[in-house]
């Protein structure tokens, strides 16, 4: 994202687009996401910004790339221009522990850690041949309880699922593991 040759407005305007809320889950901001990838100044009042969606098919890459550009233009950016890169492809575990502590303290189960490895026939990427990790549950935002239930593997986004919590019965919405 900000390498070491990143000059001081180029390491200014990525904080200033990092703060940008993420339009489905706005208790986050791009950069606690993960899905600003960089920004370059190309030339005076120039900028190329990177951002990869949470995959292939986000309808919010289009409203992210739309309130970088109006906060980027705010301050003095004429020309900004925003790629929207599919790989490396973002995965959960590019949300920061910042994200995942806001996710939680807004309601919403924070997603698990994938081991490293390939996708298998018989999980998504990280699940690969080999020992599954015994943690399979998910904890509840509210009581911290693990004893919860899948009520719905969509919720108000495709990239969150809806559970209740057994213990205090309260529902809630789980970010998926990518």
């Amino acid at each position: 994202m900000v390498t070491a040759e990143a000059t001081a407005l180029e390491q200014e305007l990525l904080r200033l687009a990092g703060a940008v809320p993420d339009p489905e889950l706005p208790v986050i901001s791009l950069a606690e996401l993960g899905v600003l990838r960089g920004l370059r100044v190309i030339g005076p009042g120039r900028v190329t910004v990177e951002l990869t969606p949470t995959w292939t098919a986000c309808p919010a890459i289009d409203t992210m790339a739309a309130d970088v550009t109006d906060v980027l233009r705010a301050h003095g950016v004429s020309e900004v221009e925003v790629r929207t890169v599919l790989a490396p492809a973002w995965s959960t575990d590019a949300i920061s522990p910042e994200g995942r502590r806001k996710l939680a303290e807004a309601g919403v189960a924070p997603p698990r850690h994938l081991p490293a490895g390939p996708a298998s026939p018989d999980g998504p990427a990280g699940a690969g041949p080999g020992p599954v990790a015994v943690d399979l549950a998910i904890r509840c935002p509210h009581c911290g309880s693990t004893d919860t239930r899948l009520l719905s593997r969509f919720s108000s986004t495709a990239c969150k699922a809806l559970r209740r919590c057994e213990s205090c019965r309260e529902p809630f919405d789980h970010f998926k593991e990518v």
